[in-house]
């Protein structure tokens, strides 16, 4: 079982940057595909980006391609997300999650937030105009 733990969000103005992080409790960090996620009130929990640790390749949503990045510090078990270019349409609470994968890879992470099992408590994003 893994264990994550958010931080970094706040108040921001349009245009702004916040960079969030997800901290991970296994040191078995690299048997897991991670994810990013974020749900606006009354809104349905959207995908922002997916990825397996040990590959160099993360799959992001539409609405935030070009604008966020995900960065790893596998030595920290830590993942980031780096927000540019925030709009109020990015308010959001922000989560990160985690799927044990035995055959790791992107092509076998989970495509949607059902297929993600660990979750942490998230962390609130408030862009304002």
């Amino acid at each position: 079982q893994v264990q994550l733990v958010e931080s970094g969000g706040g108040s921001v103005l349009a245009g702004g940057s916040l960079r969030l992080s997800c901290t991970a409790s296994a040191n078995t960090y690299m048997n897991y595909c991670m994810g990013w996620f974020r749900q606006a009130p009354g809104k349905e929990r959207q995908g922002i980006a997916r990825l397996y640790i040990g590959e160099n390749n993360t799959d992001y949503a539409g609405s935030v391609k070009g604008r966020f990045t995900v960065s790893q510090d596998n030595a920290k078990n830590t993942l980031y997300l780096q927000m540019n270019s925030l709009t109020p349409e990015d308010t959001a609470m922000y989560y990160c999650a985690a799927a044990r994968c035995t055959y790791c890879g992107l092509g076998n992470c989970p495509p949607s937030a059902a297929g993600f099992l660990y979750w942490g408590q998230g962390t609130q994003v408030t862009v304002s105009s």
